[in-house]
């Protein structure tokens, strides 16, 4: 797979390595859905897809200071993910009891360090932070975020006009990142916080 690089992409990692959230947004915000429709076509789950491709830019976040040594980060990308991807696909098999079916598409084994557990704290506060939402404002992002549904189904399912459905969003993860800030990497905090959306 090929994603074609932003023109200013080195000047970003760049950035990124001195710890710019700002760079790190953009390039996050240019990579994240094609990266996904990648994993998407593998894993055949949008939450297993969310999952890797968050797990992916957590990592590459808490490693920034590596990144300039990196000759193509487009390359890194698609290589963490497809490694991540294809570690999930082996469990999948195991469990299936059809590990020698995939062990032909595994093509590195994909190392574990402590990132996947600061993902899953990371969504553990935010579980917490979102029972304590008002009761429409939970609603609301609990079924956009989880539920997956579009702002028009929320909002004929609750009666409410699209446009409250998108202020009641706005407000639940301002709220949720109000909640965690303090303590938590906010750059983690807005990758896990990103709903996958694909064309």
């Amino acid at each position: 797979m090929a994603i074609e690089p932003l023109k200013n992409e080195k000047e970003l990692i760049a950035e990124i390595a001195s710890g710019n959230q700002r760079a790190f947004t953009e390039l996050f915000e240019a990579y994240y859905a094609p990266i996904g429709e990648y994993v998407l076509k593998l894993t055949k789950s949008i939450d297993i897809t969310e999952e890797i491709v968050q797990d992916t830019f957590v990592k590459i976040w808490l490693k920034r200071a590596d990144l300039p040594a990196i000759g193509s980060f487009t390359n890194y990308l698609f290589i963490l993910c497809r490694n991540r991807t294809m570690d999930h696909l082996r469990k999948e098999a195991k469990e299936r009891a059809a590990k020698a079916e995939l062990e032909n598409m595994l093509l590195e084994e994909f190392a574990a360090d402590g990132a996947e557990h600061a993902l899953e704290r990371y969504r553990e506060l935010i579980d917490r932070a979102v029972d304590k939402l008002p009761a429409q404002a939970k609603r609301v992002y609990i079924l956009s975020r989880r539920d997956r549904y579009k702002h028009d189904e929320i909002a004929l399912q609750l009666g409410i006009s699209p446009e409250t459905v998108k202020k009641h969003i706005q407000y639940a993860v301002a709220f949720i990142k109000s909640e965690l800030k303090s303590g938590t990497d906010l750059v983690i905090l807005s990758v896990v916080l990103s709903p996958l959306v694909l064309n």
